[in-house]
């Protein structure tokens, strides 16, 4: 690789960095900052400012652009989601506050359609509550739902991204539902970004609280938004490592620390996030999957095709499939060759596809990222 692939300090520090064909992922470092995310946290860093008036006011900002009642900056969506949860069982009691995970005598339950069971459920169980299933694992219906609901129910969660799955109740009917029973919602709403449109659609859907992770905006991977209504979003806070401090209320998020440069940066890169010329980004992305494309066309144990709902993705995927008998390796020989190379490519894979990300690449990787899939799969 040349000189300018990468800075000196990982050289220095005998680490070699890869060509991102995954996306905004954590084990790579969520995303790279734009110039202006960047400058304003090198800004920001020169003085010091009150943590707590940082959060307010960011949050205020935050909580306009995206209609909401009300907001503030957490240390990734899943910390959102576990003082979100932690709000929802203590609602700002200090006393619960410093008991929690322990949640002897409080409401803890929390409500999760089983279709929608996924890795990231474990945040309901951080601050001590208890995940409770509805339904089964093909359907959930309004009845099995309502009837789920009892005395203990703190709250019922919404994977947003799993509204897709068959057999799910909407988020709207999930709403209604839970608030004719005095039960709060609460939203993982991770890289539900795109159309911009959509944000400000779920903090207005009438869900409690909603959460978003920063990185898929262009911030840095250690940052997320929490947001809605002004009471939940106040409880969530007192949960928050500020409150630790300020309040001396012992609250289990004082883990989730942030600095004021990294809050900073969240409202920067919304601000630039929803004020951004989408269709020529998608553009961009359309123009390196042509690149990729053109560069796999003539070997006939590959085929490619774009996946891509405009409706609802924020990014274009391409997906490679390849006759492994052709090739004479299998999937996950070609994952690891692609890794272990030079230069060292990391994707992923979907079922029987390979999955490239693009929006992670500059132009010059893409090509690089062609040549070595090409080589990799027999066309060398």
């Amino acid at each position: 690789m040349h000189d300018d692939d990468y800075s000196d300090i990982y050289r220095q520090l005998g680490i070699t960095p890869v060509i991102n064909a995954t996306g905004n992922v954590t084990l790579l470092g969520g995303s790279i900052l734009s110039p202006g995310v960047q400058a304003a946290m090198e800004a920001a860093n020169r003085v010091y400012a009150p943590l707590e008036e940082v959060l307010d006011k960011t949050g205020a900002r935050i909580a306009q652009l995206l209609n909401a009642e009300s907001a503030f900056v957490t240390s990734g969506c899943f910390a959102a989601l576990v003082l979100g949860i932690a709000g929802l069982l203590t609602d700002g009691d200090p006393d619960k506050i410093a008991r929690l995970p322990d949640t002897t005598g409080m409401k803890d339950e929390i409500l999760l359609q089983k279709p929608m069971r996924y890795h990231y459920d474990r945040c309901i169980t951080v601050p001590g509550a208890k995940l409770v299933e509805v339904g089964d694992a093909h359907q959930v219906t309004t009845s099995q739902l309502a009837a789920a609901i009892g005395p203990k129910t703190a709250g019922v969660f919404y994977f947003a991204r799993g509204e897709r799955m068959p057999g799910v109740l909407p988020l709207r009917q999930v709403i209604e539902i839970a608030h004719n029973h005095g039960v709060p919602v609460i939203v993982d709403a991770a890289s539900e970004i795109y159309p911009v449109e959509r944000m400000t659609t779920l903090a207005a859907s009438g869900a409690d609280l909603i959460c978003f992770g920063a990185k898929y905006l262009g911030a840095q991977n250690s940052a997320g938004i929490l947001c809605g209504k002004r009471t939940f979003v106040a409880a969530a806070r007192a949960n928050n490592f500020v409150s630790y401090e300020s309040q001396r209320n012992r609250a289990l998020g004082r883990g989730y620390k942030l600095d004021r440069q990294e809050v900073i940066a969240v409202t920067v890169a919304l601000q630039e996030w929803l004020t951004l010329d989408h269709e020529e980004r998608l553009q961009q992305q359309a123009d390196r999957i042509t690149v990729i494309n053109q560069t796999l066309a003539d070997l006939p144990q590959v085929t490619t095709v774009t996946d891509w709902d405009a409706s609802r993705d924020p990014w274009m995927r391409l997906l490679v499939r390849f006759d492994e008998a052709q090739v004479g390796k299998s999937q996950a020989a070609v994952i690891d060759e692609l890794r272990t190379g030079e230069p060292r490519i990391w994707l992923r894979n979907d079922g029987d596809a390979l999955v490239v990300m693009v929006n992670s690449l500059t132009d010059a990787e893409t090509a690089l990222v062609a040549q070595r899939l090409r080589a990799v799969l027999g066309g060398a």
